[in-house]
């Protein structure tokens, strides 16, 4: 049984495009108390993740944080990453790579419903991201879960079920304690460090 995870970071260094200093930003995240990072970077090609991963893999170990991989199971192999990420229409996957890597390795999951959170567990993930929980700057207008039916759904499954979609300081003490994840609340903030401490508080 794995540590839960309180709060996750996930990546975007096309946000960084012009300063080039997301290392920097995520170093702050962790000492703020982002205890895992999910390395996502879907435009990168092989080459180029795998250098940042090996960077990454680094720095999460200064912080005994864990890193994720989102869905290249080579490159968290490569790197010996904590574990892999993989989309809601990647599930089946989950113990193919399981089998795969060739040292204990998480797996989490993408889910957006009660249908999809369960075949995630029988499939075997860890734990599992059910979003978007709260409205989102990134989908405007998307229908959201909610506060209720994200605890309820959260409640059916024995595996971890983390937070994702519009959290932020103001509204994460409604979740209960759930683990959370986020993105541009962190990666957008002008103070990374104190953004991730806010976040990293008890409810």
């Amino acid at each position: 049984m794995h540590t839960p995870i309180q709060l996750l970071l996930i990546t975007d260094s096309q946000r960084f495009a012009k300063t080039g200093d997301m290392r920097k930003v995520l170093e702050l995240a962790l000492q703020g108390g982002v205890d895992t990072i999910l390395l996502r970077e879907k435009h990168l090609d092989s080459a180029k993740l795998l250098a940042l991963a090996a960077s990454l893999r680094v720095l999460t170990q200064q912080y005994q944080a864990k890193l994720m991989i989102h869905s290249q199971a080579d490159i968290a192999q490569a790197v010996v990453a904590d574990g892999v990420h993989v989309d809601s229409t990647s599930i089946a996957e989950i113990p193919k790579i399981k089998a795969w890597v060739q040292h204990d390795i998480l797996v989490s999951a993408s889910c957006h419903n009660e249908k999809e959170l369960q075949y995630a567990q029988d499939m075997g993930a860890d734990f599992a991201f059910l979003s978007p929980v709260f409205p989102t700057q990134s989908h405007p207008g998307a229908p959201s879960l909610g506060v209720a039916t994200f605890l309820s759904l959260s409640q059916q499954v024995d595996m971890q079920v983390i937070a994702l979609g519009g959290i932020d300081a103001h509204n994460q003490a409604q979740l209960q304690g759930a683990g959370l994840a986020t993105m541009g609340g962190i990666l957008d903030a002008e103070d990374p460090k104190k953004a991730a401490q806010d976040l990293s508080k008890p409810a």
